[in-house]
């Protein structure tokens, strides 16, 4: 084309608002390039609720130890209560335990039983030394028959030497008969005193041992009715200390000091099983802690003790993740725990506590159940790197873990080493 063809293009000139919005333009274009090359400081992301760091300062059922009746309320819902006030008073329900004097029965079972297992540790004793008096009369009728028994064979031994001296002067003609009869019937009847003798050692004995075999049977028999009563005396005592206890449960008592702030069971005269809540109460406490929730992607950047930027539901704030210096409104925090297991599916969960060097969170006004959202602060990176990661779906970086976490990790592999 000639060049006095385009001669019409070159007398008109450039609008002014358009070099200006070129100038914009370049003049944005620059800027977003500065921009690029900022640090930005990475983070990972959570919501959570506020919560206490000790289990013991978190919100707690009370629940009834045994089954009853609602016979009275001591409290209200939003009270306060000290450890060891009454919540509420029950009533029996169980047919067995009706009698209003049922431990003084049992007292009194229990005390005929010592009684009872008392007189029969006499009678044991009794026997005892009733076996050990016929062992020894045993003993001394023994050593009585055995001393007339050897004087027996004394006798005997004499008569034998009479007759059979008396037997050859019979036989020589030199004593009469009659005379040589009388010895014969001396040295016979020596012969039957000595066999009466053993006998009667044997009759002694046996009687005796009859006598001590139905004393030791009478002392089994105590034994084993003494060691029965003792155990329905431990049986007994067993139930009154069960019902010693069982009484104190009527009075259903706070175990610390806090709020009510949920009853479950409502009116007079309900009826209640073991273990049902009776009501909920929130322990007084300035353990507070936040509970937050991370990806399982990004946990295994969490560590104890990194700083965490906080925003508590009813707090305006303003948060700039990625420049926290410039955030308004959001409260530090600290990494103080981090399970070992998944909370929840591809959720971990952290608890973070204040930071004593920033600002000191608004105790006063969090209530424990609160929603929060909190960034957890990492390391610092480029602008440009970190659109491109977020681009590509990459995890946050971490070139150098905190100087605590390391301090721990060393501790404790000296301590298993």
């Amino acid at each position: 084309m000639p060049r006095r063809a385009l001669y019409s293009l070159q007398t008109l000139d450039t609008p002014r608002g358009g070099k200006l919005l070129a100038k914009w333009l370049l003049g944005l274009l620059c800027v977003f390039f500065v921009i690029l090359f900022l640090p930005w400081q990475q983070n990972i992301h959570g919501k959570g609720k506020v919560t206490a760091l000790s289990p013991r300062n978190r919100p707690q059922t009370i629940e009834t130890t045994i089954a009853g009746r609602i016979n009275s309320w001591k409290i209200k819902e939003g009270q306060f209560v000290k450890e060891g006030d009454t919540i509420a008073i029950l009533s029996e329900i169980k047919e067995k335990y009706f009698d209003p004097a049922l431990l003084t029965r049992l007292k009194e079972v229990i005390h005929s039983k010592e009684n009872s297992m008392e007189k029969k540790g006499q009678k044991a004793n009794a026997l005892k030394r009733q076996i050990n008096a016929l062992e020894i009369g045993m003993r001394n009728k023994i050593d009585q028959a055995k001393a007339k028994l050897e004087a027996e064979r004394v006798n005997i031994a004499n008569a034998k030497n009479q007759y059979e001296r008396n037997k050859g002067l019979f036989e020589q003609g030199n004593i009469p008969l009659t005379k040589f009869q009388d010895y014969e019937t001396k040295y016979q009847k020596g012969e039957a005193e000595f066999v009466n003798a053993e006998i009667e050692i044997q009759r002694v004995e046996a009687e005796y041992l009859d006598k001590i075999n139905k004393a030791e049977s009478d002392l089994n028999n105590t034994l084993s009715e003494q060691f029965d009563t003792q155990a329905e005396l431990a049986k007994l005592q067993n139930e009154y200390v069960n019902m010693e206890i069982r009484s104190h449960q009527y009075f259903i008592q706070a175990p610390q000091a806090g709020f009510i702030v949920k009853a479950t069971q409502a009116g007079i005269g309900e009826t209640i099983k073991e273990g049902d809540a009776l009501c909920t109460i929130m322990p007084l406490s300035n353990d507070i802690a936040v509970e937050m929730y991370v990806k399982a992607m990004d946990y295994p950047l969490v560590s104890k003790g990194r700083k965490v930027r906080i925003e508590f539901d009813g707090f305006p704030a303003m948060q700039f993740s990625g420049w926290p210096s410039i955030s308004v409104g959001s409260f530090g925090g600290r990494v103080e725990v981090t399970d070992y297991v998944n909370t929840r599916p591809g959720e971990f969960r952290i608890l973070v506590t204040p930071d004593v060097n920033d600002i000191a969170w608004p105790s006063s006004h969090l209530r424990v159940g609160s929603g929060i959202k909190a960034w957890i602060m990492l390391d610092d990176v480029p602008v440009w790197y970190e659109i491109w990661r977020n681009l590509n779906g990459f995890p946050p970086s971490l070139y150098e873990e905190p100087m605590d976490e390391k301090e721990d990790l060393e501790n404790k592999v000296k301590t298993e080493y």
